[in-house]
């Protein structure tokens, strides 16, 4: 063995221990500690856990890489998944930890007073996070793999093993202080990597100060080349793409149901708040980095990989090439690796990135624990989305609603390790690379929970049948376009599969208006509640006129 794999393992394995240790010192013992870790979080610790749970595979391991392929156009995935987090915290989230409820499907079931729509939300839940959740597991595979030197499969199923272990024993309450570790090992190892870059190339070591100074560099490299000037706009997509992923990725955010769940793990409206402030915050430290960390590894590739003779390429880029995300191919016969020769997968270049820079066997290690840690974190809170919406909305709401404290947590249990091995076999043979992947369950939450809960939100008149007929009709305009966009190359103004929230959420804004306005209103009780929840906790609407609580 030798010892960049050593240390690795090390690394990897007592970060996995960490979890486990966690999880089972949290286990959940009653179902209010399995679905909002019994409300008791304190804001900066939820902070830290939303900022994991939101930082997944999607966002260490495939930004950095998709900014750097696409330039200028990849800018859509940091302001949609940063601006997503306004409409969330100013929107929704205080006004749904007042109402009270323990899960997105309870709330939308109570608000308009339906079980139908309460068995259709949590349809949507099940279908939203199980498609995010390929994604991660997807990711997991691309470390494990790495790692191990082994197919990516069977990282995978790696990844299932573990996922299934803690996220059933510790519920949500595990899963928030497991979240909180996995942050502070994720933040760390994506900061490193990109602060020696920037000491290497600019001698300063705060890369959002000085990736300008080598983005310049790429522009003169680019127009030797001959190609795309990495920051010319539009040049990989339209600017309606542009702006449709944008908003797809802003209103995904504001309507995913195990990203809302997080803000009922506190105590009060204004807690919630200060939740998505500090998470603004420790997102923020990511997603700042991610253009350096592009910029960075695109300039050494193109001057120090790039131009290299094929024979003596570097040892890492056949330990890529092996796992298959990196393909090298001398097309001109000339035993020299041209620029467009090297084909690198978008999933690999933040993983990849410690090695190109000759960073050393520990920074490889821990950009693996932190690659592992993005990946698990935000599973496991997608695991317990599900588990909730089939053994809380589902069995409990309206299949067994005498189900003992025990039977509840015995079906969440079984319900989170059967949906991890389902989304583990699919994820063996992911539909798309692990952004694109999760972009399509940002499409869906868009079409579907966005509208339902800015207009159950913030509409009185909204009742039961049009909350039914826009979920129905936003969650099938999104998976249509998306399946006719990528399979059958329909495309609206160049809008691709990866934009199709922006048709879902128009269809289901004017379907829900359309029905509830043909509809009779609902009762003055429902229309009061709704008042009632723009105003803080010690506030209470009544009879047309708010009061202060007792």
């Amino acid at each position: 063995m030798d010892t960049q794999f050593i240390v690795s393992l090390l690394i990897i394995l007592a970060t996995f221990a960490l979890y486990i240790g966690i999880a089972l010192y949290n286990t959940a013992r009653a179902t209010s500690d399995f679905y909002v870790a019994g409300r008791g979080v304190p804001p900066i610790f939820n902070g830290m856990a939303i900022g994991a749970d939101w930082m997944s595979a999607a966002s260490f391991i495939g930004m950095a890489g998709t900014i750097m392929l696409l330039g200028y156009d990849g800018l859509a995935y940091i302001m949609g998944w940063t601006g997503g987090y306004l409409f969330l915290t100013l929107l929704l989230a205080p006004q749904l930890r007042k109402y009270g409820r323990w899960t997105v499907p309870e709330f939308i079931g109570d608000r308009f007073n339906s079980k139908p729509a309460l068995v259709l939300a949590a349809a949507c839940t099940i279908i939203i996070s199980f498609t995010y959740s390929i994604g991660q597991l997807s990711g997991s595979g691309v470390v494990i793999g790495r790692l191990f030197e082994i197919d990516a499969k069977i990282g995978t199923m790696l990844g299932v093993v573990l996922i299934a272990f803690y996220a059933a024993f510790g519920g949500m309450k595990g899963i928030t202080w497991t979240q909180v570790a996995q942050y502070i090992i994720l933040i760390i190892a994506y900061l490193i990597p990109v602060i020696f870059m920037s000491l290497q190339l600019t001698n300063n070591p705060l890369p959002w100060l000085s990736y300008g100074e080598i983005i310049s560099q790429m522009g003169e490299l680019d127009r030797e080349l001959g190609i795309s000037e990495y920051f010319a706009p539009f040049t990989n997509s339209t600017k309606w793409q542009f702006l449709a992923l944008m908003f797809t990725l802003m209103a995904g955010t504001a309507g995913l149901p195990h990203v809302i769940v997080r803000f009922y793990t506190v105590t009060t409206m204004k807690a919630a708040r200060w939740s998505g402030a500090w998470a603004l915050i420790f997102i923020g430290l990511l997603y700042f980095s991610a253009p350096a960390y592009a910029a960075f590894s695109r300039f050494i590739l193109m001057t120090q990989v790039a131009g290299s003779q094929i024979a003596n390429l570097p040892a890492w880029t056949k330990s890529w090439v092996d796992t298959g995300k990196l393909q090298v191919a001398d097309q001109n016969g000339d035993g020299i690796l041209q620029w467009n020769e090297l084909i690198i997968a978008n999933d690999i270049v933040v993983m990849a990135t410690p090695e190109i820079a000759n960073l050393g066997v520990f920074v490889i290690g821990l950009v693996a624990a932190g690659a592992m840690a993005a990946a698990l974190s935000t599973a496991g809170g997608l695991m317990i989305s599900i588990s909730s919406s089939f053994a809380h909305d589902i069995y409990y709401r309206v299949i067994n609603p005498q189900a003992t404290e025990r039977q509840r947590l015995v079906v969440a249990r079984i319900s989170i390790v059967i949906a991890t091995l389902l989304a583990g076999v699919i994820a063996l043979d992911p539909p798309g690379a692990i952004t694109q992947i999760v972009a399509w369950a940002f499409a869906i939450a868009t079409g579907t929970f966005f509208p339902a809960l800015v207009l159950g939100v913030w509409w009185k008149r909204g009742n039961a049948q049009g909350i039914i007929a826009g979920l129905l009709v936003g969650l099938a305009v999104t998976l249509g376009y998306i399946f006719a966009a990528k399979y059958g190359g329909f495309t609206i103004f160049g809008i691709i599969d990866t934009g199709a929230g922006v048709f879902g959420a128009t269809a289901a804004f004017a379907t829900n208006i359309i029905v509830s306005l043909a509809t009779p209103a609902p009762p003055q009780k429902l229309q009061d509640e709704v008042i009632n929840l723009r105003y803080p906790e010690q506030m209470i609407y009544k009879d047309g006129d708010v009061y202060m609580k007792d």
